[in-house]
């Protein structure tokens, strides 16, 4: 594995994420904002963020098996959140959570989160965007 995922002494502990990534891999994959489509481009859980947000991590993860990866190799994320209040993180938790039990894997790479007025399409409430190490 190229990524390890790690809370330094000295920095807050958040559950849902780690604070570094350290990258020892040679190969990097950018994978660009992805948003709530299916394979078909036909958005998924219009008006459900945490429907969304699953989506989002599901064409991620088939992103980076494409490149021969997992969420195991991602270092970075960011995430846009339309109209982002502190009440929508329930939501964006359980959109996770839910990928997270379809990708066997709990994606807590380093995360920054921004709430954003709009994206591209006003179907979409939140787009997510990787960037992954591989060996």
């Amino acid at each position: 594995m190229a990524i390890t995922l790690v809370n330094p002494e000295g920095l807050p502990r958040i559950d849902v994420y780690r604070q570094v990534a350290i990258a020892s891999g040679s190969r990097m994959v950018f994978i660009a904002g992805q948003v709530a489509w299916d394979a078909e481009g036909v958005t998924v859980g219009e008006g459900d963020l945490a429907a969304q947000v699953e989506q989002c991590y599901l064409n991620i993860g088939t992103a980076l098996a494409d490149a021969g990866g997992s969420f195991d190799d991602v270092a970075k994320l960011t995430v846009h959140v339309v109209d982002w209040t502190p009440d929508k993180m329930p939501l964006l938790l359980e959109g996770i959570s839910r990928a997270a039990a379809k990708l066997g894997a709990a994606p807590v790479p380093p995360a920054t989160l921004l709430g954003v007025a709009a994206l591209a399409f006003p179907d979409h409430l939140v787009e997510i965007e990787a960037t992954a190490v591989l060996d």
